[in-house]
């Protein structure tokens, strides 16, 4: 039954976690180590599992966006290990004192770093985020329940086999790793209530599924990833470097959370840039392109935008544009339409971008770069478990320390409470 295997797999994890949390640093990392060395040499096995999801995502007709996500190559299993390594490089937040401080009565309390204990992480077709996941929770001292999408299930399972199978060897708990393999969605549903056995739940992948976890679960969730990023070109922006940048958000990736889905142009350059530009988009990289009647009047081919694709994260080919006033008119549009993940100004007056960095509510705001650096690994965090768009306990790309929370140590020599 559905419900049996997530309980005991739940139940393992759990139990693992009191050993986990009490890992030296050193242990953590050779167990990173290795396990990115089985990566590289069992890599054939990971490719042959990924080339089942990827015929089946075909036959479903997933868009050559999720195909994108799904695929798995020789060369991303390599930037999987090196991900593994750079994490076993950076510093253990476990155990850290963050601050300290001495009362009247001589107390010495102070903060520390600890482990949240038992995370699960929920997220679709993108296997890698297995391996990125299973790091940053084993080098935290976490120990992880894994329940990826079901176009991934043969390739998530290859990988999860092969880093388990190490992690063991090199001193991390039997059932540190667990991965929920059943494809019936029922296996969510109760995951999101299992209070007694994860400490915290991190939702990975489309809005659809964000909203699913945050409207239906007990468990405590840390909200990521819907992505409806934005880049403003200012009146007073360097044209070619905004084009540049445009081209780099919209289509380096454009199925990831940190893509760009709208461009805002200010009204006095709109004439100069959009007609080179939106050509580029389409005739070189396949862009279709959705703009307001301002943009249509500039260029004759592009299609009517609607007050949905405006909200929409496209996670493909598809952008939609709005000729706007002024930087006010831009950061309004942004206010209304964006989903607090990255936004994006071009501009060369220092004032503005000061301004845009101010009054801009999101994870990530840039001056004259593009959206798509919102990433723990472009960040120098070795990885990240995801891209928080909420407020509390964590925002912008989760690295190591996001994967800790805090207790107070109180060092006494005697003192009691008159």
């Amino acid at each position: 039954m559905v419900k049996d295997e997530v309980i005991s797999k739940a139940a393992k994890a759990k139990e693992a976690s009191r050993l986990m949390g009490a890992l030296s640093t050193s242990v953590k990392n050779q167990a990173l180590l290795i396990m990115a060395e089985e990566l590289l040499e069992r890599a054939d096995e990971i490719v042959e599992a990924n080339k089942i999801d990827m015929a089946k995502g075909r036959e479903r007709r997933l868009s050559s966006a999720l195909l994108d996500r799904l695929l798995l190559t020789e060369r991303r299993i390599d930037e999987m290990a090196e991900g593994l390594k750079a994490i076993a490089m950076l510093p253990d937040p476990v155990g850290e004192v963050i601050s300290m401080w001495r009362r009247p009565n001589g107390l010495q309390v102070g903060k520390m770093r600890v482990p949240i204990g038992v995370i699960g992480i929920i997220y679709e077709a993108r296997p890698n985020v297995t391996v990125d996941a299973v790091g940053l929770c084993l080098k935290t001292g976490n120990t992880v329940v894994l329940r990826g999408g079901s176009e991934a299930v043969n390739s998530n399972k290859a990988i999860t086999k092969i880093i388990s199978e190490a992690a063991v060897r090199a001193g991390i708990p039997d059932g540190a790793i667990q991965l929920i393999e059943t494809t019936d969605r029922e296996a969510v549903n109760i995951l999101l209530k299992l209070n007694e056995y994860l400490d915290i739940l991190i939702p990975r992948g489309g809005a659809g599924l964000i909203q699913t976890v945050l409207k239906n679960a007990t468990v405590p969730v840390i909200e990521t990833g819907v992505g409806n990023c934005h880049v403003y070109v200012d009146n007073e922006a360097e044209l070619k470097m905004a084009e540049k940048i445009v081209i780099n958000a919209k289509t380096q990736r454009p199925g990831v959370c940190n893509a760009m889905e709208t461009l805002l142009v200010h009204r006095d350059v709109a004439a100069d840039l959009l007609p080179g530009l939106l050509g580029t988009l389409k005739n070189d990289y396949g862009v279709e392109i959705r703009g307001c009647p301002e943009t249509k009047a500039l260029v004759n081919w592009v299609q009517d935008a609607t007050e949905d694709d405006y909200y929409a994260e496209f996670l493909d080919l598809i952008l939609a544009v709005k000729v706007v006033n002024d930087i006010d008119d831009a950061m309004n549009h942004i206010y209304k339409y964006g989903t607090k993940h990255s936004e994006a100004i071009i501009t060369t007056n220092y004032n503005k971008a000061r301004q845009f960095l101010q009054e801009v509510d999101a994870a990530a705001v840039y001056v004259n770069a593009s959206t798509r650096f919102t990433d723990g690994y472009q960040f120098g965090f070795g990885a990240e478990i995801g891209i928080s768009t909420q407020k509390l306990h964590a925002r912008g790309p989760m690295g190591l320390p996001e994967l800790t929370t805090i207790k107070y140590i109180i060092l006494g020599d005697g003192q009691i409470r008159e």
